[in-house]
């Protein structure tokens, strides 16, 4: 049994990578460069180049993917290259993450959705992984800074904004489980149940470090300059429009009947657990 990981050596690839070398299956990390990996099993990975993805997914019994982040043309030619080569290597499975970007708009022709349809055509045993906000977007360093040296956690959502967050780590988990098992297809949402506000996020931050944290909550304009610094301008640009559709929404939560805790069995670590996990 061999499993193809995209981007093994990421935030959302290395949690599952590593998670299945621990479980002893056959994980193999597909990067730009395996030499990086210093000997851990690895094949050379090219989302620009078919004949590339055509060689990493053939044989497989199951593969990971998700879109990187980057411009909207250049996405929209991995999907395309992506599907071109599920459809050519047949792997047996293949679980796509959303990476918590939206579905369901109508008549959307970003990178995204043109990945999971043109997957759809392939008739390969496919199931797409759903979450909406990671955790881990909450160690940003202009984040996780006062949360610690001024006991406030600034964030671009509402304090009663409720969210179904998850971690990498919960993202991992259920990857893992639907490579390994394909009688699960179709989206599974991940992320807690029910969803907490930005006011019990503090709280379970001030549980953790004890010492108070208050929720502050940011203009995604406010936000988005701070990430601007870290990420570049575009990229948070990015970020600042899909904040600002929140501001615009009642909640970021997942639907329980087609949650992680309802198909698989498998629920999301709380902000406590997560913390400790990370050793924040």
């Amino acid at each position: 049994m061999k499993y193809i990981i995209n981007g093994a050596t990421g935030a959302q690839g290395a949690p599952l990578y590593n998670k299945l070398i621990e479980q002893g299956k056959n994980a193999i990390a597909a990067v730009r460069d395996p030499s990086s990996l210093k000997g851990a099993p690895a094949v050379a990975l090219d989302l620009a180049s078919l004949d590339s993805l055509v060689s990493a997914y053939t044989g497989a019994d199951g593969v990971f993917i998700h879109l990187p982040i980057g411009p909207e043309p250049m996405r929209n030619e991995f999907a395309h290259n992506i599907a071109k080569a599920i459809d050519k290597a047949k792997p047996a499975r293949v679980v796509v993450s959303t990476s918590g970007w939206p579905l369901g708009i109508p008549d959307d022709k970003s990178a995204l959705p043109t990945l999971i349809n043109e997957l759809e055509k392939t008739g390969i045993s496919l199931a797409i992984i759903a979450p909406q906000l990671y955790l881990e977007n909450l160690l940003l360093p202009m984040v996780i800074g006062p949360v610690k040296d001024e006991h406030k956690l600034p964030y671009p959502l509402r304090s009663d904004y409720p969210v179904s967050w998850c971690s990498h780590l919960d993202i991992a988990d259920v990857a893992a489980a639907l490579l390994l098992d394909s009688s699960v297809t179709g989206v599974v949402e991940v992320g807690q149940l029910p969803a907490i506000t930005g006011n019990e996020l503090a709280n379970a931050f001030a549980k953790h470090f004890g010492h108070d944290v208050n929720f502050e909550s940011l203009a995604p304009e406010e936000f988005g300059i701070k990430l601007a610094v870290l990420f570049g301008e575009g990229a948070a640009a990015e970020v600042v429009e899909g904040y600002k559709a929140k501001a615009l929404t009642q909640d970021s939560a997942i639907q329980q009947a087609i949650s992680a805790q309802v198909l698989l069995g498998i629920t999301p670590r709380t902000v406590g657990q997560w913390l400790t996990d990370m050793n924040v």
